[in-house]
């Protein structure tokens, strides 16, 4: 009797302790701030495994999709996005009468993608633990994993249409090193890389019909005669470069946006890691919501959509660089013009028309401008941490005007180019927002 009564003893004494390591709660963060914090993790991850602009784009899709499609049940006059998508079906949905921390089951959803769409999964394991931990302590057990399992369920379901979007297709392919032929593109000075990503344009798009939905006109067929457009053309890139302001420079810099920049000193060769184009604009959707105390379900929701106009313009540019495979600045000015010439920014491994930077910038920044209202002034610090520059602007229109004209003046660019991609994407982005409906 006496052993049952120390066996009692010890078992209350043991709940007494359970309960007081339960009552050690980690404080919750927002839940806007998981959102953007689990984003800006991905981001790191993203510079760190050094993907391409257009597979980045791919990953900030499908992950902030699943975000989105976990948390808004939390708010049941908001539509599926990804119904209304090409291929995804109909999500799956939470057991009625049961308590969920929506949060949570968003944050699970966008590492259960994140894992098998990125590379570096143990430091996004490590932040996610934390994260996990803090929920851990504020929940009852069977709240926190039935979140837990409803995100997972959620992240499945966003894979499935992930395996089915064309991208294993695109692996392995052999090197695109273009051509000789005159007026096309090959591989250019200093590094002489070969094609990146030529494939993209057979992805599958997340809203758009085709890639070649939006086709755009050719570009000045290439001509040696000086009287002609393309010659004329060649001379703006090469006489800008020889005159450009300083305000030139500095935009030109602060809209580089090259995940991996090669740098040569002497010698030795050295690289440099910074986010990509996309990333750039993940970066501004991340401050709009900021601004504007955004909660974590439009938080969600513009990443998503953001998230989307990028996928898809650079499928629909990328479709068009390789079908033209047009030749750039540096090739035909160091043929024609000046041998030892080379551009202000690293001309990017793939060929020149359109602009790829100007397209998804155009329909980034009709996509936030319809979220967050046009005149929307703001201070673009995305590139802070990385090149220790920011800028004003006045609208997400007039940025991506800016970063438009920065590759015209980075000397990677014809005028006509970055013109013509933002046509491209300011029609991607219109398409998209008016083929979404975000609300009952």
């Amino acid at each position: 009797m006496r052993c049952f009564k120390i066996f009692i003893a010890l078992a209350g004494f043991a709940v007494l302790l359970s309960c007081g390591e339960k009552s050690k709660k980690i404080p919750l963060l927002k839940d806007a701030d998981v959102i953007h914090n689990n984003v800006d993790q991905l981001t790191q991850v993203i510079i760190y495994d050094v993907f391409t602009p257009p597979v980045a784009s791919r990953i900030y899709g499908y992950t902030t999709l699943a975000a989105y499609e976990a948390l808004r049940y939390e708010h049941p006059e908001y539509n599926s996005i990804t119904a209304q998508l090409k291929a995804f079906g109909k999500p799956p949905v939470p057991e009625k009468g049961l308590k969920y921390n929506y949060t949570l089951a968003a944050t699970s959803a966008f590492f259960t993608v994140a894992h098998k769409v990125t590379f570096s999964i143990d430091s996004l394991k490590k932040y996610e633990a934390k994260m996990y931990a803090m929920y851990k302590s504020n929940l009852d057990d069977s709240t926190y994993a039935r979140s837990m399992a409803f995100g997972e369920k959620i992240g499945k379901y966003v894979l499935k249409r992930a395996s089915v979007d064309n991208y294993p297709q695109t692996r392995g392919k052999p090197r695109f090193l273009g051509n000789d032929n005159p007026g096309n593109w090959h591989p250019t000075p200093p590094d002489y890389l070969d094609g990146v990503e030529f494939c993209w344009g057979t992805m599958h798009t997340f809203a758009v019909d085709t890639s070649t939905m939006f086709p755009l006109p050719p570009p000045p067929a290439f001509s040696e005669d000086k009287n002609s457009e393309y010659f004329r053309q060649t001379l703006e890139v090469y006489n800008l470069s020889k005159n450009i302001t300083p305000e030139q420079r500095a935009i030109a810099r602060f809209w580089d946006d090259n995940p991996f920049v090669i740098e040569h000193k002497g010698h030795m060769m050295f690289a440099n890691k910074k986010i990509t184009p996309g990333g750039h604009w993940i970066g501004i959707t991340a401050i709009a919501c900021k601004q504007t105390h955004a909660d974590a379900l439009k938080t969600a929701q513009a990443y998503a959509l953001t998230s989307i106009a990028l996928f898809d313009a650079f499928i629909c540019g990328w479709q068009v660089k390789y079908e033209t495979n047009y030749i750039r600045p540096v090739t035909i000015i160091n043929d024609k013009i000046d041998h030892d010439w080379l551009p202000m920014l690293q001309t990017p491994p793939f060929p020149e028309y359109p602009s790829g930077h100007s397209d998804i910038s155009a329909a980034s920044a009709v996509m936030l401008t319809h979220l967050f209202g046009d005149n929307f002034a703001y201070q673009d610090t995305s590139d802070l941490r990385y090149i220790g520059m920011q800028r004003h602007f006045d609208s997400f229109l007039k940025a991506s005007d800016e970063t438009s004209i920065s590759r015209f003046y980075g000397g990677i660019h014809f005028k006509n180019s970055v013109d013509q991609g933002a046509v491209q994407g300011r029609a991607v982005g219109e398409y998209i927002w008016k083929k979404i409906k975000l609300k009952n």
